[in-house]
């Protein structure tokens, strides 16, 4: 089991200006949705981004502390315009 502190103290040792917001779906510590909203992933695809996300946690995921993770990812401008919709 991971808490959600840890996993988003391991998403900003790789993205240091994230800004994190960790929700545990079942209350398990094993089944996070992670909301992202970095600069580094401005010009990079979905994918690319999800990827620097599954970078981050690759250790906590091989070793099953955590089971299913559902991200969100957006660079700041693009979460600018989710947040006012």
């Amino acid at each position: 089991m991971i808490s959600p502190q840890q996993v988003e103290a391991m998403i900003k040792a790789e993205l240091p200006d994230a800004q994190v917001q960790v929700q545990d779906l079942t209350g398990g510590g094993d089944h996070y949705q992670v909301t992202v909203v970095s600069s580094h992933f401005a010009g990079k695809g979905l994918v690319q981004q999800h990827q620097l996300i599954y970078r981050a946690l690759q250790q906590a995921m091989s070793n099953d502390s955590i089971h299913a993770l559902a991200l969100k990812t957006y660079t700041p401008e693009s979460w600018q315009t989710t947040a006012a919709s």
